[in-house]
C-alpha cells in the first residue's frame, strides 16, 4: 500500500483510508462480525487509516473499531471525531465546540475505543456560538496532555480554517469530495495547499452512487439516511443516475470498475489527498484497494470531467446545510 503524508508535522497514513461510519448507522443493517472482518482486512491489505466518529451509532462505532484493534493498535492511525452531539436514543442535539464539551468528548471516545491516545482528533462541526480558536485552543491542550497526536477539521470553511491554524496547527481537514462533490475546488482545497494541510476525502464514491450499484432508490433500505438528501429525490436521482451511466461507460472502456474509477480520480487531483471510502463488505473493499493501481492519462481525466463536470451533480449534499461550511 502507497503512503501519503497528511499535513506539515510528520502524519503518514495509507493512501486509501477506511471510512467505519456505515458499519454501525445511516445506510441500512450491518453485521458486527462482519464489519470486524472488513476492518482486519483492510490491515492485511496495508490500510492503516481507520475513520470513526462518537457520533456513529450513536457511540457503538468506536466501541466496534476498538474491538477490531485491539491486537493491533500500534499498526493504525485512529482517527475519530466530536462536534455533532447525541443523546442515548440518537436524537440529534445540535454542534458543540465548547470547551468543557471538547475535553468531555476525547475521555469519553478514549474509553469507547479502549486506547490511551488518539492519533487524528477531528472538529466534526464548526460550532457557529463558540470561537473557533477557543475549540482549538481546548484540543492543543489535549495535544500536551498526551491524548491526541494531531487535530483535524471537518466542513470547515476558508476563513475558518485559516484562524484554527493560526492557533494551533491542523495536520487534516475532512471533508466530502468526489465526481460528484466537488465544491471544495472552489476555494478549499487551495486554502488547505497553502497552509501545508492534509485533505481527507469522505463519501469518495458519493455515497455509493459511484460504484453503479444503486440503480433505483428501492436498491436502498427503507431506513436508509440516503432516501432523505436531496440528491437522491426525484428529478435529481434520475438524472444523476445519467451522469454515472457515462462514468460506467469510461470504466468499462478501461477494464476497471466504476468504483475504481471513482477513487483513482480522487487520487490523482493531488498527493495530499487521502481518500476514505466505506464498506461492510470484503468484496468491497479488495475493489476500493485496487484503485490505486489504476493509472489515469490526462485523456481519461478529460473525457471524466466531460462525463461528469463540476456542477452537474443536482440537489443538496444534506437535507439540511446549515452545519456545513462555518
Amino acid at each position: 500500500m502507497q503512503e501519503r503524508k497528511l499535513g506539515s508535522l510528520g502524519l503518514k497514513v495509507s493512501a486509501v483510508g477506511l471510512g467505519c461510519m456505515g458499519m454501525s448507522e445511516f445506510y441500512g443493517p450491518s453485521d458486527s462480525s462482519e464489519a470486524i472482518n472488513v476492518i482486519h482486512r483492510a490491515l492485511e491489505l496495508g490500510i492503516n487509516f481507520l475513520d470513526t466518529a462518537d457520533m456513529y451509532g450513536p457511540f457503538t462505532n468506536e466501541v466496534l473499531v476498538g474491538k477490531a484493534i485491539r491486537s493491533q493498535r500500534d499498526n493504525v492511525v485512529l482517527a475519530t471525531k466530536f462536534g455533532n452531539s447525541r443523546g442515548e436514543n440518537g436524537e440529534h442535539l445540535g454542534v458543540r465546540g465548547d470547551p468543557n464539551y471538547v475535553r468531555e468528548s476525547c475521555n469519553a471516545s478514549l474509553r469507547r475505543l479502549g486506547v490511551d491516545v488518539i492519533d487524528l482528533y477531528y472538529q466534526h462541526r464548526v460550532d457557529k456560538n463558540v470561537p473557533i480558536e477557543e475549540t482549538i485552543g481546548a484540543m492543543s491542550e489535549l495535544v500536551e496532555a498526551g491524548k491526541v497526536r494531531y487535530l483535524g477539521m471537518s466542513e470547515a470553511a476558508p476563513a475558518t480554517i485559516r484562524r484554527a491554524h493560526a492557533t494551533f496547527p491542523i495536520t487534516a481537514l475532512q471533508t466530502e469530495y468526489s465526481l460528484w462533490s466537488r465544491d471544495p475546488e472552489d476555494e478549499i482545497l487551495q486554502t488547505v495547499k497553502d497552509l501545508g494541510i492534509g485533505f481527507v476525502a469522505y463519501s469518495p464514491l458519493g455515497r455509493g452512487i459511484l460504484t453503479g450499484q444503486i440503480r433505483s432508490i428501492d436498491d436502498l433500505d427503507g431506513n436508509d439516511a440516503r432516501r432523505r438528501y436531496p440528491r437522491f429525490q426525484g428529478e435529481n436521482f434520475q438524472k444523476n443516475l445519467d451522469l454515472v451511466e457515462k462514468i460506467i461507460e469510461i470504466a468499462n472502456e478501461k477494464g476497471v470498475t466504476p468504483a475504481q474509477l471513482a477513487l483513482a480520480w480522487v487520487l490523482k487531483q493531488s498527493d495530499g489527498i487521502v481518500p476514505i471510502p466505506g464498506t461492510r463488505k470484503i468484496s468491497r473493499l479488495d475493489e476500493n484497494v485496487a484503485a490505486v493501481d489504476v493509472t489515469l492519462t490526462p485523456e481519461d481525466l478529460t473525457a471524466i470531467d466531460a462525463a461528469f463536470p463540476k456542477g452537474a451533480t443536482l440537489g443538496d449534499r444534506y437535507a439540511v446545510m446549515d452545519s456545513v461550511n462555518r
